[in-house]
């Protein structure tokens, strides 16, 4: 374990941090469907506006992604209308953080449409299907996050839309939280549901926590939940052992991520300079053939010149 892992283990067990939230191992023993479903669904609602309630959790074994893919789902939920709701806390903005979310969103479609059809056999139509909702949680933001016009923004909302108006009622919708952004937003100190909830994946000491309580009284409960894991030492060690494994498994993609990106700089790079020098390949051919040409001329020329000295 780190320095800075072993301070923050440190400052938890003597009462001055908090449990790191934005880490799934920890997120996932405060938020566990199965036994607290109102904090899921609570937080899930004051994402997409909409009141939700969790039914139950999926397992992530029936996915339509390789198991050896980058897209590893943390939290996968079907909620009270069947709708289903993938809930991902992100440490690192990986390269390509849209199409991922597109991945996960087909992943999650797909996997209804599987289930629903199996369950309703011959009477199936694709009315019987409900939204799929993805959600990425960012402690740290991809760069489309972080403009000056965007700088208060945190809750991103999106769905696909027709340029022309029409109205068809497609099933993916995408929602970003940009957790570093809601920290220094002018609107974080505005009472809501949502900030709430942003406010505790957010709070890094027991001041923090005091002030969110403060504020909202309701999440007292879940405070006191973090605070018993101070009298289970190695829990909260296992817990930081595993958000450290996986940390370092999401920083080796992230490596990889960076490391295909500079190779398929470079291979562009070099087509780049072979287009160039192929080029100068074909100019210096073409010069060729015009000094051949003139040799050419030259020794026609000459041969002219010495019949006429004869």
């Amino acid at each position: 374990m780190t320095q800075e892992w072993k301070n923050r283990f440190l400052g938890f067990m003597e009462g001055k941090k908090t449990l790191p939230l934005t880490y799934d191992p920890f997120f996932k023993k405060l938020f566990n469907p199965d036994i607290y479903p109102e904090r899921l669904s609570s937080l899930i609602s004051s994402i997409i506006g909409t009141k939700v309630t969790v039914q139950c959790i999926l397992s992530n074994e029936d996915s339509m992604l390789p198991s050896t893919s980058l897209l590893l789902l943390d939290i996968l939920v079907r909620l009270e209308d069947g709708s289903i709701a993938n809930v991902e806390i992100q440490k690192i903005p990986y390269t390509f953080p849209g199409e991922r979310m597109s991945c996960y969103s087909s992943d999650l479609m797909l996997r209804q449409y599987t289930r629903v059809k199996s369950s309703k056999g011959s009477s199936f139509t694709y009315k019987d299907l409900k939204t799929v909702y993805t959600i990425m949680i960012y402690e740290k933001s991809p760069d489309a996050c972080l403009t000056d016009a965007l700088s208060d923004i945190y809750l991103h909302h999106g769905r696909i839309v027709f340029d022309t108006g029409i109205e068809l009622k497609l099933l993916q919708e995408f929602y970003v939280v940009a957790l570093d952004v809601f920290k220094e937003s002018k609107y974080a100190k505005d009472i809501n549901e949502l900030n709430a909830w942003l406010s505790l994946l957010t709070a890094q000491s027991v001041d923090d926590l005091a002030a969110l309580v403060s504020d909202y009284p309701w999440m007292e409960a879940i405070c006191k939940d973090m605070s018993e894991y101070m009298y289970d030492p190695e829990e909260v060690i296992t817990m930081f052992s595993e958000a450290l494994r996986i940390l370092d498994e999401n920083t080796v993609h992230y490596m990889i991520d960076e490391l295909q990106k500079e190779r398929d700089k470079a291979v562009a790079a070099l087509s780049e300079k072979d287009a160039v020098l192929s080029e100068k390949d074909s100019v210096i051919s073409e010069k060729d053939a015009a000094l051949s040409k003139k040799d050419a001329e030259i020794a026609a020329l000459k041969a002219k010149l010495s019949a006429l000295n004869k």
